[in-house]
């Protein structure tokens, strides 16, 4: 009769302790990398992307999609560019240091105008299935930009005032090379390029990938800066965590 196999080489080898330790601490390096350079969180302070997203979500957002290509990482990361219709996290070009989010209407060479609210891009009327009119109601410069002047109570900064004629051809506006054309789904109620000017690429933080949590947030929240209205929400928070937290919004993605 043949030799009988031996024991050991039947069973799979077990990993040690110090192998087990090894392999966590392999995983806590990489979701640490992720998000310190890939990810970052941020919370929505407004309601001028309801209702894809609304006031107190918080969303991971992407940073490294729209970045410049690296050679030692180009192959490993999805870098791409700046298409009509992401939703992107930028610097204000308007209130420094303020991060805003918007829907990118228009990439550069894009013509745009406005007619009775609706975007025309390039010469085509836009089907926007996730754009809402929570007002209903009707302003000249707001919904016909930028054939209409603005007024007093447009609020439209005075540097956007002086520098739109030069970018307006035939009724439309051109965006400009290296720079794009954002709004808000919630239209009526969105402060945005409109009133402001275009968002230079090199404001542009990324795009937010998913909600990872949603809580019921009043809508002058952000708003109060006091310690005592901080202090006050926190405890809203802690008390109704489980009944106000919006769990069917948590982990959907941002689209």
């Amino acid at each position: 009769m043949g030799a009988q196999p031996k024991q050991a080489n039947k069973e799979k080898r077990r990993e040690t302790p110090l192998e087990f330790l090894a392999s966590m601490a392999a995983v806590v390096v990489t979701a640490l990398f992720i998000l310190t350079f890939n990810l970052q969180a941020f919370e929505i302070p407004s309601g001028s992307m309801e209702n894809t997203l609304l006031i107190g979500d918080h969303v991971f957002v992407d940073r490294i999609a729209y970045a410049p290509p690296s050679r030692w990482l180009g192959p490993l990361m999805p870098y791409r560019d700046i298409r009509r219709g992401d939703i992107v996290v930028f610097f204000s070009p308007a209130q420094p240091g303020q991060h805003l989010v918007k829907r990118v209407i228009g990439v550069p060479g894009d013509r745009i105008h406005l007619r009775d609210g609706v975007v025309v891009l390039n010469g085509r009327p836009q089907n926007e299935p996730y754009v809402i009119h929570s007002l209903g109601d009707y302003r000249r410069y707001r919904d016909n930009f930028p054939a209409v002047p603005p007024s007093y109570f447009d609020q439209v900064t005075s540097a956007w005032q002086t520098e739109l004629p030069s970018h307006i051809q035939g009724g439309d506006l051109v965006v400009p090379p290296g720079c794009y054309f954002v709004m808000g789904d919630n239209r009526e109620v969105s402060w945005d390029s409109r009133y402001w000017g275009f968002v230079p690429q090199q404001n542009i933080l990324g795009r937010p990938l998913f909600i990872y949590w949603s809580f019921q947030t009043p809508e002058d929240q952000y708003e109060k800066t006091s310690l005592a209205d901080r202090l006050a929400f926190s405890a809203r928070v802690v008390i109704h965590f489980f009944g106000q937290t919006r769990w069917r919004r948590s982990f959907q993605m941002v689209r």
